[in-house]
């Protein structure tokens, strides 16, 4: 057995035993695969792990950057309270009306709003409502924006916040600082940029699991 098989066979485990799907969670991903969307959403005991950070956090407003299919948005929406609010980000128009059935057959259309548009253009609009400090913000968008996705976030966050940033190893490459593709040093300008900033206190987790070998960074909002 090859070690990528090991890692799906205890990906596989720990979903049984800890994240089990339920019949919402994996029509999202059938779905989304059926309209031709990438293969990319976090693993099921990936989503319990943001789904615990919420209600460890008590989150009562989350923004997440990079809907998909709206899989992670399903995990995470399902920690708010009734009167809670998730919003969404999505550059695609294909991913965006995917994700809506699949929120609206989750029952979380009334708390998660998805809006269209490129990142960078969506946040100084909300911004501009002047909205409450969200409690948690979930960065899984494209990788050579993780810097300004960072920032925005502390915009828009406050102090005990918490910012996760997804995908940070790159398969590795993350660690070489001559390597020119975007993504990576994209993800490692953000990475510095949490290590260096008076308003972070933050780490990053190597993983692997069915989805390869990754990690994530999570960031505390300081005072």
């Amino acid at each position: 057995m090859n070690e990528s098989q090991f890692w799906d066979d205890v990906d596989d485990y720990f979903t049984t035993h800890l994240a089990p799907e339920d019949d919402v969670l994996r029509a999202a991903l059938r779905d989304s695969e059926a309209a031709g969307l990438p293969s990319i959403a976090v693993t099921a005991p990936q989503g319990k792990f943001l789904q615990l950070l919420a209600q460890i956090q008590g989150a009562r407003t989350i923004l997440e950057l990079g809907t998909l299919g709206g899989y992670s948005t399903i995990w995470l929406a399902r920690a708010l309270p009734a009167d809670g609010r998730l919003v969404s980000l999505e550059y695609d128009p294909k991913n965006a009306e995917v994700a809506r059935r699949n929120l609206a057959r989750a029952g979380l259309d009334k708390v998660v709003e998805i809006r269209v548009g490129a990142a960078l253009d969506s946040l100084p609009l909300l911004a501009d409502e002047n909205p409450p400090p969200f409690d948690l913000v979930f960065i899984d968008a494209d990788k050579a924006n993780n810097p300004h996705y960072v920032e925005w976030a502390l915009e828009l966050t406050g102090a005990g916040s918490l910012i996760v940033v997804d995908n940070v190893v790159r398969g590795g490459r993350v660690a070489d600082p001559d390597n020119p593709a975007p993504d990576v040093q994209g993800t490692r300008t953000a990475l510095e940029l949490i290590g260096r900033h008076p308003r972070l206190s933050g780490t990053a987790i190597q993983t692997v699991g069915s989805k390869g070998y990754d990690g994530f960074a999570l960031a505390r909002v300081l005072p």
